[in-house]
């Protein structure tokens, strides 16, 4: 009986709770001063006539008012802080005094005479009961085992965005206990029934509500103002979500299952600038397009945007049946393109002008290649062999099959490469360069070019999901050293790029996409932490969820990555994200050091083919 009441009470709508809680606390204060006039006189008799009653009545005449004032009745007490204690510690006193300075009036007009005494047991005694009665409830309510507590819920942006939003959350598991909201014209009133707080208020509502979760409801709110949200909500151990931005809505109404997560690709700083939809159009419609790698993380991103420009056919070529399955499926409900799934290696020449003779390519976009540092380390001459060689066959067969318009998906590890798979993707763009000359003398037309970026947010691979991964086994996270930074894009925004880039080429283009500032690896992983609604776990914060370990730095890995042999000589297109690196590179003698790296290849000599790859690099630079 006593969990079903318990239950009841926990369950019954915030007012009535109010109203019950007021109720209480006029029944508290009038006996805490009957008991106090009582004390002092030694006899327990109830008040007997309308001057008594009256007198007892003032009491919560007095303290209800105070009590609103101070916020009593705004916390939730099941997640009512120890600190609450001095709130009503402050109540009572306030309380107290404006009794007793009422009843100075009172003397003077009714020349009543009340003891010195009975101020300070009323006090002692109204402090007693109201503390201990919030206490106990909320004691009762964890112990009860009525354990499924609503989330607790503050939505940042009580504009019509958040009203929706509060809208849609009713009625589930969340409970939205306040707004946070940086118009002051707001603050301490209420929208959609639910009070709007300034954002300084943020620990305080944390430590009152037991808050678990912030929302973030402004869909124009800008990248700047974003970061500075999350800075403030960041360790409280408080989880950050968001709605879709305007351009995400289409229906115009807001529910709670559009809620999601924030990318960490969101807080990076970079600026977006809106694709030139002349260069995507172009590029694509109603033409044959072909994607190596196709199910890899640029290269299906890559296939998403294509078949949104309407080509006349997309063969999507992956060596890896599971990925290739997997991109077909997605690709195939959403899309009146046809398309066309061909598994195979870009090792197999043949496999691979069968496929672009069968489907007439106009463009192909390569993307298959090795990337893991690490394992291309390990493995050297498999490495070598997919990424050097294999890109050597799509580029022949490319080219003596008139493919319009070849791109390569280079990295930035090709800059003064310091492990092998840096090293292959330098080749790959001196392979791309050869072929673009060798068009230029045929003069058939063709170009060809290679792209060349930094790490993209959540790839195969990448240090992204390693992190998240490791966060939601509870850490720790692992990084290699803590002064190591990276260049980061989302993959969405790398692959516009590189296709606009596509028609940007001349022939034998490397062009570099803008990719902002450097990022620290170590705040990265302290801001997935954070957006986890984690803390940090060092020697500031003993007491933290997540530590982070350093593991020192693996073979080849290098402390920072270069986008540019040369900054200074880098030129502008017309897109502000994409440029020209300078052409030059002396290739005349690749063929010589391919026919060496082969016969390395063949003889599975892994330190002639390591050798071999640097040594040409040096020639080049």
């Amino acid at each position: 009986m006593t969990y079903e009441v318990i239950n009841w009470l926990g369950n019954i709508p915030r007012f009535w709770k109010r109203v019950i809680m007021v109720a209480f606390d006029s029944l508290a204060l009038a006996f805490a001063l009957w008991a106090s006039f009582s004390l002092r006189f030694g006899a327990w008799t109830p008040p007997s006539n309308i001057a008594q009653f009256a007198l007892i009545a003032t009491a919560p005449l007095v303290a209800i008012p105070i009590f609103i004032r101070l916020g009593l009745y705004r916390a939730v007490i099941r997640y009512l802080p120890e600190r609450a204690l001095w709130t009503v510690l402050q109540a009572t006193t306030f309380a107290a005094i404006g009794w007793v300075l009422l009843l100075f009036l009172s003397e003077m007009a009714w020349r009543a005479n009340i003891p010195r005494s009975v101020p300070v047991l009323y006090w002692a005694i109204a402090t007693i009961l109201i503390g201990s009665s919030r206490f106990l409830v909320k004691r009762l309510l964890w112990s009860s085992g009525s354990q499924t507590k609503n989330r607790q819920i503050l939505v940042y942006g009580a504009g019509e965005a958040g009203a929706q939003l509060v809208g849609a959350l009713r009625g589930g598991r969340e409970r939205v206990v306040g707004f946070l909201d940086d118009n002051r014209g707001l603050h301490g009133r209420d929208v959609a029934g639910v009070r709007v707080f300034p954002p300084e208020y943020f620990p305080r509502l944390v430590e009152q509500y037991g808050v678990d979760e912030v929302i973030l409801s402004i869909p124009t709110l800008s990248a700047a103002r974003r970061k500075e949200i999350v800075a403030l909500v960041s360790g409280h151990g408080v989880k950050i979500r968001t709605i879709p931005s305007v351009s995400d809505l289409v229906s115009g109404k807001y529910a709670a299952s559009q809620i999601r997560e924030i990318d960490i690709d969101e807080l990076l700083g970079r600026s977006s600038v809106p694709a030139d939809p002349d260069l995507l159009r172009t590029m694509i419609e109603g033409r044959a397009i072909l994607v190596t790698g196709a199910g890899g993380s640029i290269g299906s991103e890559l296939c998403r945007m294509i078949v949104k420009w309407s080509p006349r056919v997309l063969v999507l070529f992956e060596a890896n049946e599971f990925a290739l399955y997997q991109i077909e499926r997605e690709l195939g409900p959403v899309s009146d393109v046809t398309i066309v799934p061909v598994l195979g290696t870009i090792t197999d020449a043949r496999r691979l002008q069968h496929t672009i003779q069968k489907y007439g390519t106009n463009v192909l976009f390569h993307a298959a290649a090795y990337k893991h540092v690490p394992l291309v380390e390990a493995n050297v001459i498999e490495g070598i062999r997919n990424n050097v060689i294999g890109t050597r066959n799509v580029v022949n067969v490319a080219l003596e099959n008139g493919v319009d318009n070849f791109v390569l998906i280079s990295s930035d590890k090709a800059v003064r490469p310091t492990n092998v798979m840096g090293a292959t993707k330098r080749w790959a763009e001196l392979i791309v360069e050869q072929a673009s000359l060798s068009a230029a003398q045929r003069q058939t037309g063709q170009r060809f070019c290679a792209v060349r970026f930094g790490n993209v947010l959540g790839s195969n691979g990448s240090v992204v999901p390693l992190f998240k991964e490791q966060i939601d086994r509870g850490g720790p996270v692992t990084l290699t050293d803590a002064e190591m930074t990276r260049y980061f894009m989302s993959i969405h925004e790398a692959a516009e790029l590189i296709i606009q880039a596509g028609k940007l080429s001349e022939g034998g283009d490397v062009f570099l996409l803008e990719m902002g500032s450097p990022v620290l690896i170590r705040d990265l992983a302290e801001n997935m932490i954070r957006l986890a609604g984690l803390t940090v776990l060092n020697d500031a914060t003993p007491d933290g969820d997540i530590e982070i370990v350093i593991t020192g730095k693996r073979p080849g890995e290098k402390m920072y990555e270069e986008m540019f042999y040369d900054a200074n000589s880098a030129v502008a297109t017309r897109h502000p994200k994409i440029m020209r690196s300078p052409q030059g590179s002396n290739i005349a003698d690749l063929a010589a050091w391919m026919d060496r790296l082969a016969t390395a290849i063949d003889e599975d000599d892994e330190a002639a083919a390591r050798a071999v790859i640097f040594e040409a690099i040096k020639h080049t630079e």
